[in-house]
Formats: C-alpha cells, sequence, structure tokens
C-alpha cells in the first residue's frame, strides 16, 4: 500500500543519502543495488517513494537530457518516484571528514544557488504536471560564519534570488518546487524561534517582499503568497529533539507563523537521561571523524558544545551535568542504544499527530550513518535495516 495514496496523507519516503556516491554514475548504481530489496519488503504492490541525495557534480550531471532520460527509464524499472531531494551537502557525504564542511558552500554562496536550481530543474523534470516537490537545503551557515560581517545579508539576498528563479520555474514548467531551510545546532537557523524571527522578520520583512518582486518581475500584491510558497522549513524531528523542543508543538508553532514546511525529516537522535562516568566510553564509540555530533545539555539550561569532544571534555572536568541530546541520527525502530536511549518518542508523537492533522506533505526517513554506527546497532544488512525503518514508520502512521 502506498501511503500517499491514501486521502490526506502526506508522501513517504527514505532519503538515499545513506547510501555513498559523489557521481551521478555512483548514485544511480546505488539505487540498483538497493532500491528492488527495500520495495520488495515495504512497498511490493505500489511504486515506493525517495528523497533524491544530489551532491553538485550528480546534479549538473543529470542536467543532461539523456541522464535525465534514462533516469526516468530506472525509477520506472524500479517501481519507485522521487518527490524531494536533499540538496544539504554540496560535495562528499561518506568516508571523508565531513564535520562543519558539510555547510560549505553555503547561501553566502553564488555557488549555492547554482547547485540548488540544478536540484530544482531536476526535481521539476521528475515530477508529474501540477505536481509538488521539496529541496532541503542548508540553514543559512553555520553559526560561526553567519556572525561575519554582511553574511544574513548576503544569505537573504541569495535565497530570495533562489525564490525568484523557483517561481519562474513554476511558471515555465507548471511544476511547484519549494526550498525548505532544515534547522540544525549550531548554524544560523538551530532552534524553532530562530527560524520563525529570520524567516518573519528578514526573508518576508516588507522590504525583502519588495526585493523578490523586483527579481521575480511580480507585482506587489502577488510577491508576498509567491515567497511564501516557495521558502519555508524542513523539520527534523531528530534536530528538534536535540534542542529540547517538543516538535509537536514547533510545528504547530511554525504553522501559526504563516510559514510552509514542505518537508519532516523523520529521525531519532541519541538521548542520556543523566550523564555519568559511566557513559563516557560508550559515547566515545559513537564519535566519528566524519560528522558533527552537536551536544546540547539540559540541567536547569541548555548548554551547548559543537561537537562530541567538546562535551566529553567539559563532562572530565566536572561540568556538562545533567541530560545529554546528541546529534547522531540513530535507527527510528530503536529506543534502547545499548546503555543509552533515543529520542523515538518525539518521532512516534509527530507520527501520531500525522495520522488526523496534515503538517507537512513529505516525509523523509533520514537515517544516514548505518556506515558509521557500532554493529550492535546494525540489525541486518543495509537494505533490510531502511525496510525496517519504513515498516516502523507506516505502523506508527497507519495503526
Amino acid at each position: 500500500m502506498r501511503i500517499e495514496t491514501l486521502p490526506g496523507r502526506p508522501h513517504l519516503g527514505y532519503c538515499t543519502n545513506i547510501h555513498a556516491g559523489e557521481t551521478w554514475a555512483e548514485i544511480s548504481a546505488s539505487l540498483d543495488a538497493h532500491v528492488p530489496a527495500i520495495k520488495a519488503a515495504v512497498s511490493p504492490d505500489a511504486e515506493i517513494g525517495l528523497g533524491l541525495r544530489l551532491s553538485a557534480v550528480a546534479a549538473a550531471d543529470l542536467m543532461r537530457p539523456q541522464r535525465l532520460e534514462r533516469f526516468r527509464d530506472q525509477l520506472r524499472r524500479l517501481g519507485a518516484y522521487v518527490f524531494t531531494i536533499n540538496a544539504f551537502p554540496y560535495g562528499p557525504f561518506h568516508g571523508t571528514r565531513v564535520k562543519e564542511q558539510v555547510y560549505e558552500p553555503d547561501w553566502r554562496s553564488a555557488e549555492r544557488v547554482t547547485f540548488t536550481m540544478d536540484a530544482a530543474r531536476v526535481l521539476a523534470a521528475l515530477l508529474p504536471e501540477g505536481g509538488y516537490g521539496s529541496i532541503s537545503t542548508v540553514p543559512g551557515a553555520f553559526k560561526p560564519r553567519a556572525k561575519e560581517a554582511g553574511a544574513v545579508d548576503d544569505i537573504v539576498e541569495r535565497l530570495l534570488a533562489t525564490a525568484a528563479q523557483l517561481a519562474a520555474l513554476r511558471r515555465d514548467t507548471g511544476r511547484h518546487v519549494a526550498l525548505a531551510l532544515e534547522p540544525e545546532p549550531c548554524c544560523l537557523l538551530e532552534t524553532t524561534d530562530e527560524a520563525i524571527t529570520f524567516f518573519n522578520g528578514r526573508l518576508f520583512a516588507c522590504e525583502s517582499i519588495a526585493r523578490f518582486a523586483a527579481l521575480a518581475r511580480l507585482d506587489s500584491g502577488a510577491a508576498e503568497a509567491e515567497l511564501r510558497a516557495h521558502l519555508g522549513v524542513c523539520y527534523d524531528v531528530c534536530h528538534g529533539a536535540v534542542e529540547f523542543e517538543d516538535p509537536v508543538a514547533a510545528l504547530r508553532q511554525l504553522r501559526r507563523a504563516g510559514i510552509d514546511v514542505p518537508k519532516i525529516q523523520l529521525s531519532a537522535a541519541m538521548r542520556v537521561p543523566t550523564m555519568t562516568d559511566a557513559h563516557i566510553p560508550i559515547l566515545e564509540r559513537f564519535n566519528t571523524a566524519v560528522y558533527l555530533h552537536q551536544v546540547v545539555i539540559s540541567n536547569g539550561h541548555l548548554e551547548r558544545f559543537v561537537d562530541l569532544p567538546e562535551a566529553l571534555a567539559a563532562f572530565r572536568r566536572g561540568a556538562a551535568a545533567g541530560e545529554w541530546r546528541i546529534h547522531c541520527h540513530v535507527p527510528v525502530f530503536l529506543d534502547d542504544l545499548e546503555d543509552v536511549r533515543s529520542t523515538q518518542d518525539a518521532l512516534t508523537d509527530v507520527l501520531h499527530v500525522l495520522r488526523h492533522e496534515p503538517l507537512a506533505p513529505h516525509l523523509e526517513v533520514e537515517t544516514y550513518t548505518w556506515d558509521v554506527l557500532p554493529n550492535g546497532l546494525r540489525t541486518g544488512s543495509k537494505a533490510q535495516d531502511i525496510a525496517r525503518e519504513l515498516a516502523f514508520v507506516r505502523r506508527e502512521l497507519c495503526p
């Protein structure tokens, strides 16, 4: 049963950033290697939804008409379709140091605009007539970069320029592609409150609407609605849980603020209810040289660390006591993570509300860390574990 065919239900898929590959040839081969087994397990009688991860190199390559047509043929052969693209990581995302480099080039740069529009044109070509697609992206910039002089002004200008191009793409193709900024710890947009302040205080301010109207060649009356239709938030449940947010409340808060949420990323973080010395070696097993593991600690107030080694060093010095939330995407079907816990309950809260409340049109399971997780958390092959995640989500959505 394809969940998006049920009345009022969103599209559901998994994000292919779990598969290594930077060139289009590598990404295409990874789909052939994994999608058939996943589809057979969770969607044997209907198409399976994919959240396609594209690097800048792959997006530019896929823009070539012959490559794009071959990809359409591949999707038909696989029994799959693409409704959303993850255009957050610009370059390599596996097997090398990613950490804070994952945000570069950020929204201060023209390269980010070019990459995003390549991805948007690919997605528009894959959508049906009148279709709606989403693209998740960097939340502006890594917070230290966003504090540089003029950085926020540059970010606003690049986003307005991209929104104008997306509006033109909609007019030219009949396909609506919305850009969704994904708040993440230690970024310009870190919390839901920060996102609302940025959107309504900067992106949707009167001067920004006027600037967008000029860029998009729209009259002032139509400009605000078009801008709001093409810029929104991708809410990652793991990230919200790390920030000690109530994700359901956060999603409703965004809606009340008039900010679209094109996509929710279904994910879970690590949680240590009370940090002790015994947890140090356990957490060190999750510390890799590949990804940032931002840490937020609650003990009467919130204390933030950019990466896990810094938080562990502070704890060894007698600080950083309390409940720890760690930005490490862990399997959504696990609550017990071998002596630590996950924030699975925050995810199930969202899924249960989605049974009757349309919080977002697109849902994407996004656990990209399989290759670096301890062996005990990998319960089967990669395809089996992805299928298990999708099955878990479906059960919680449709009991």
